[in-house]
């Protein structure tokens, strides 16, 4: 016995540190469901999931050449530029078409969605004069919308190594199916300089009336990366906390365009519109959305190696104007848990009304790899209020350790929807960085508390080549709203976590009945669709809202259902919607225009109402600025189903709701696939 106690004094602080360290895993560890409540929450849905075509007779390739300066680190420079967009491109009312740019090819392809009608074969759109070119300077992020507003869909595509460029559909339209002449290729800016683009948002920055784009780089402009005879060198990041020698964010302001045969469109560039540590912070996504109902979109910067930054917009037609938003930091707060203030890693962003507050609060995908580096997802919770907004302050605060969504491995995309029409949001992560059999985070994690000064070269990196892993085999998200209020992760349970390296999540309702399907964009994987075939939905309420082109409308013109070919307008981007459930709850939207990283939604709006009446007229209020910029205003009543709105110019008073109509639609589109 005396033995024993001598041993066990000798080793006393041992066992101490190892019961503290024992009990702090303990307590870190997020509160579970059980396995019956776990199956009670997936019960709820089901998808079933589609490949995507390959490109046929395409090169593939694992890896892309680099810069020699990179050589090191080639699978590093090499995780980005896988992605994916949903949207109506050959325009049959429905966001059933794909674009993807699949970095195996660095080929964009133009797609139906997987199990809808092949309307038309899928086709590329190339902006190289050879694949050399291609590989050099090869497509990065996809975008559809109307950018020179004659009523049909375009598609910009950024870049690395160039400057955008957009594919402008001709019209009238040729005979037979969409195909790739319909487009002409039309840059942006004038040819020359080298942009390695990985984010770009379409919004009304200048309230003009009109869609302005932001384009957010992550290397610094000029950087030749995947250049293999290149003969400058490229700098990595100068701090691992506060790095602001990164790619410039560039507004054009949109100036006008034509249609016809030889369709065009003018941006004009704007300079200096934000702080220099703003405008060099290394770009991962960017989110625009109007979070004080002034009619005026802010801006959410997610930066890699530095703090995100919210911009408040005080911008006016033809002016820009943009202020840096600051939480307070009391004594209780770390560094990284008030925004505007954080070294961490963001890499998508998504807006959505999680606490009914009436105010938009923010998600933001970060990394949280377990073994790894674990930092922080967020959720920027509203308080209640966007009124500091003007003043610099954030009326948000860090929610997602409580809300259960602030792990989940490397996350890139973010997206957040209602998939079962209950009118709770589930949240979507995509994960995953480079996937070998080599782990390679030890290197990596030593390399974190590097000196500073040895950052910016990549000879000094850890090597990162084919074969390598890290964060490699870690699975998408879908969380679910549990017990409590709590976030839980089913997507294991529903077959769609996907392991493997992921980047973009596209959503939209590709068949018309309600439910929301998704696709996902993977880095160096065959990319997916998953159908959404989710059984019982709630009631829901989806809207087409679009600006009129080419003919004057005045207040909102009503055409339940799906547009047809003979509703010619521009998708209302920043448009806010109000809906009101019985009970007096209200569910808030916005028209994105691309707000994340490397997927884009579809341009409609889609609520998820529960268990209402299919008969009863919902309130519903929009809010928009018309093709002058003017401010307007009007309350609707709709019946769930789809709805397609024209937003126009002043009125004596909204046009009345057809019900019968409306709910004729919602009858028919609401039943099973």
């Amino acid at each position: 016995m005396a033995r024993t106690l001598k041993a066990v004094r000798s080793h006393a602080a041992a066992l101490v540190a190892i019961a503290l360290l024992a009990s702090f895993y303990y307590l870190s560890q997020l509160p579970d469901v059980t396995a019956a409540g776990r199956h009670t929450l997936a019960s709820r849905f089901r998808f079933e999931s589609r490949p995507l075509p390959e490109d046929a007779g395409a090169t593939y390739q694992v890896v892309r050449p680099v810069n020699p300066s990179l050589s090191r680190i080639p699978m590093w420079v090499s995780s980005l530029g896988s992605g994916i967009t949903a949207a109506d491109v050959d325009g049959d009312g429905l966001a059933n078409d794909l674009i993807r740019n699949d970095p195996r090819t660095d080929i964009i392809t133009v797609m139906p969605a997987p199990g809808t009608p092949p309307r038309f074969a899928p086709f590329s759109l190339d902006a190289a004069d050879s694949e050399e070119q291609r590989r050099i300077r090869p497509p990065s992020n996809t975008m559809a919308g109307d950018f020179n507003e004659d009523g049909l869909t375009d598609i910009l595509v950024a870049y690395t190594g160039r400057t955008p460029a957009v594919f402008l559909r001709r019209s009238p339209a040729g005979p037979g199916p969409l195909r790739a002449s319909d487009f002409v290729r039309r840059e942006i800016l004038p040819a020359g300089e080298k942009w390695v683009t990985t984010a770009m948002i379409e919004a009304d920055f200048d309230g003009d009336g009109h869609l302005d784009l932001l384009f957010g780089n992550y290397w610094a402009d000029g950087s030749d990366v995947y250049n293999p005879k290149a003969t400058e060198p490229v700098s990595m990041h100068d701090n691992m906390e506060r790095s602001f020698n990164g790619g410039r964010k560039h507004f054009l302001l949109w100036q006008g365009g034509t249609s016809g045969p030889e369709p065009t469109v003018t941006y004009r560039r704007v300079e200096h519109t934000m702080e220099p540590e703003v405008e060099h912070g290394w770009t991962l996504a960017l989110g625009a959305a109007d979070l004080d109902g002034d009619g005026l979109p802010e801006v959410y910067a997610a930066h890699d190696f530095g703090p995100d930054r919210l911009l408040y917009n005080r911008s006016t037609p033809g002016h820009l104007a943009f202020s840096v938003v600051e939480g307070r930091r009391s004594i209780y707060d770390p560094p990284s848990f008030v925004l505007g203030q954080d070294h961490f890693k963001g890499m998508g962003v998504d807006f959505a009304d999680l606490n009914d507050d009436g105010v938009l609060d923010i998600a933001v995908s970060n990394l949280s790899s377990q073994f790894g580096l674990m930092e922080n997802h967020y959720v920027w919770l509203s308080t209640g209020s966007a009124d500091g907004l003007a003043r610099g302050q954030s009326p948000y605060v860090q929610a997602s350790e409580r809300l259960g969504v602030s792990r989940g491995g490397w996350g890139w995309d973010v997206k957040m929807a209602d998939f079962d029409n209950d009118g709770q949001l589930e949240m979507m992560r995509a994960t995953g960085f480079a996937k070998g059999t080599v782990k390679r985070w030890a290197d990596f994690q030593s390399f974190g508390l590097a000196n500073n000064k040895l950052l910016s070269d990549p000879r000094r990196w850890p090597t990162l080549k084919p074969g390598h892993d890290l964060s490699g085999h870690e699975a998408n998200s879908f969380f679910v709203r549990g017990p409590g209020g709590r976030f839980v992760d089913i997507a294991a349970d529903l077959g769609v976590e996907e392991r493997g390296p992921s980047r973009g999540l596209a959503i939209a309702d590709v068949d018309g009945d309600g439910r929301l399907d998704f696709a996902v964009s993977n880095q160096w994987l065959p990319d997916a669709f998953f159908h959404n075939l989710s059984p019982d939905p709630g009631q829901f309420l989806g809207l087409h809202l679009l600006i009129p082109a080419g003919t004057a409308v005045e207040g909102v013109r009503e055409r339940p259902g799906h547009p047809g070919p003979d509703t010619p307008g521009w998708p209302a981007v920043g448009t806010a919607v109000t809906v009101q459930l019985p009970g007096g709850r209200k569910l808030i939207r916005q028209v994105d225009g691309g707000s994340g990283h490397y997927g884009r939604r579809s341009e409609d709006l889609h609520f998820g109402l529960g268990a209402v009446d299919a008969r009863a007229a919902l309130p519903v209020t929009l809010k928009w600025r018309d093709a002058g910029g003017k401010r307007r205003e009007a309350q609707l009543g709709l019946t769930p189903g789809w709805h397609t709105l024209l937003l126009g110019g002043p009125a004596a008073a909204p046009l009345p709701l057809v019900a019968e109509a409306a709910s004729a639609h919602a009858g028919a589109q609401g039943g099973a696939r």
